[in-house]
């Protein structure tokens, strides 16, 4: 389903090309579904690998992509050690979380990034409101607020994007968000 979405995406693969050269050190792809992004960024030359909470989406992942390593487990408690990686991406995963649990995790975020290690969000963007998704529920979130969230757990940003949707996706602007670890 997702395999072929980069190639439609050239605002999304320049920030991920952006993020895979300031990165140094491993990068977790959390919520990495079917993998097509962690693949994207390891030929990059990044050290990626994956990690989504479903178990059949690490299954397709590991089938699609077999020399690249992917994990179950779950963003609000990461099995990875701290200060560890150089980056973590989200792109697209946090849109699942409920707005109690976003700093949450953003603080987990922080406790496995190594400073001045990166993350990159990618979200809908818009009125922080809910609305059904194919998978679960999901949230559309501010920058601004998001900002500030990151901004309360030591992040410090270091770009933005938003993007009208282009024909075919959600009438929602997307949104890339780029922090380093104080």
């Amino acid at each position: 389903m997702f395999s072929g979405v980069l190639d439609v995406l050239p605002l999304e693969r320049a920030v991920l090309g952006a993020f895979a050269e300031l990165v140094r050190g491993p990068v977790a792809d959390v919520g990495c579904g079917p993998g097509h992004v962690t693949a994207h960024l390891a030929a990059l030359g990044v050290e990626a690998f994956g990690i989504d909470l479903s178990p059949e989406m690490v299954g397709i992942a590991r089938r699609a992509h077999p020399g690249l390593r992917f994990e179950v487990g779950t963003m609000t408690a990461l099995e990875v050690e701290d200060g560890v990686l150089g980056g973590v991406l989200a792109f697209y995963s946090i849109i699942h979380l409920p707005p109690g649990e976003v700093a949450g995790v953003f603080g987990e975020f922080a406790r496995v990034l190594a400073p001045g290690g990166y993350l990159l969000i990618g979200f809908f963007a818009g009125d922080e409101s809910a609305f059904d998704h194919k998978v679960a529920v999901a949230y559309r979130w501010s920058v601004d607020r998001l900002v500030e969230l990151l901004r309360d757990k030591g992040f410090v940003e270091v770009a933005r994007m938003v993007r009208e949707p282009y024909e075919g996706e959600r009438p929602f602007q997307q949104g890339q968000l780029l922090v380093r670890k104080g």
